[in-house]
């Protein structure tokens, strides 16, 4: 319709969006804002993507799923739904005895969560894993085992990675604790869709994710989460807790503290990780936690949030001599 000042490229030749002109067999490709030269690779999950001509080429391998539970009753489910749940009772986190009465479940993963701090939010204490016949319970930065009579044989290993305790097991099941209140689950593929608990399903869906014990959908976090408890002795949780109003003092501390998952420290992984779930959950923990150990609450926040860009590909270096 008007001309507009300017430079295009030479017939046959394409804008590379950063300058110039190339051939489309030297076109680039575009992730997370980032732009990538033909032949350059990135990894997403577990594959790796190749730019060609323009596009994404990726292997289409099957990656392990992975639920994380941290801090005070934070959990992203396999699936990816990020929620809050502050229950002080025995839940499952995940198991696959899930109603189909042919099943027999092979394992099952409870955690016990207890008050952290005045304000009523709570955290998980210990980790309760029953592979076949033995139970395994990971508490005071240890682990013991106990021999049950009933169940098969089910083979793991335990090693230390960094901070980290690391349990295997031979039925594809992987269980990653901090020794403190941070859990990651993992499972392998063959277990999508046949799972239940407080990590969903692990079908792919987020929207599905908060199935009751008895199979209902739900769409309050607080009766999807009550009816998980391992005990009809526990009160089912009714409110939401929001710690921050219960303490107002601690607010303004929490959010300056907690501004380093906003902050440059972190700008590599802002396009690949959305910081604001993190950093929401960071200053409701810097709040909650007034009873000691409010710089552990602070830093496994932290560290929540660096775990998610490291699989993200956006290793950012934060620990500091000051910070954690």
């Amino acid at each position: 319709a008007e001309c507009v000042s300017g430079c295009v490229c030479p017939e046959g030749l394409f804008d590379d969006g950063k300058g110039g002109c190339v051939e489309e067999k030297d076109c680039p490709c575009i992730h997370n804002n980032q732009w990538y030269y033909s032949g350059q690779k990135v990894t997403v999950d577990c594959n790796t993507c190749t730019c060609q001509k323009g596009f994404w080429s990726c292997t289409e391998d099957i990656c392990f799923g992975t639920c994380m539970i941290y801090g005070s009753g934070h959990y992203i489910t396999f699936d990816g739904k990020f929620y809050d749940f502050d229950g002080n009772c025995e839940y499952v986190a995940t198991q696959d005895f899930c109603g189909d009465k042919n099943s027999s479940g092979s394992f099952s993963i409870i955690t016990e969560n207890v008050p952290c701090g005045t304000t009523g939010v709570t955290c998980s204490k210990a980790i309760k894993i029953f592979l076949g016949k033995t139970e395994l319970k990971l508490e005071n930065k240890d682990y013991k085992e106990i021999q049950r009579d009933i169940g098969e044989d089910v083979h793991y290993w335990n090693r230390t990675v960094g901070l980290y305790l690391v349990i295997e097991a031979s039925n594809g099941v992987m269980l990653i604790w901090d020794k403190k209140t941070t859990v990651f689950i993992k499972l392998t593929p063959g277990y999508k869709g046949k799972v239940c608990g407080l990590c969903g399903n692990f079908d792919d869906k987020s929207n599905n994710d908060f199935t009751t014990r008895s199979g209902l959908q739900e769409t309050n976090a607080l009766k999807f989460g009550n009816s998980w408890k391992q005990s009809f002795m526990c009160p089912d949780v009714t409110q939401e807790i929001k710690p921050c109003d219960v303490k107002p003092h601690r607010k303004s501390w929490a959010e300056k503290e907690c501004s380093i998952i906003q902050s440059e420290v972190f700008k590599i992984c802002h396009s690949k990780v959305d910081p604001i779930p993190f950093y929401e959950a960071c200053v409701h923990d810097a709040c909650s936690c007034d009873s000691g150990g409010d710089c552990e609450c602070f830093c496994s926040a932290v560290a929540a949030y660096a775990q998610e860009c490291t699989k993200a590909q956006a290793c950012v270096f934060w620990r500091t001599p000051d910070i954690c």
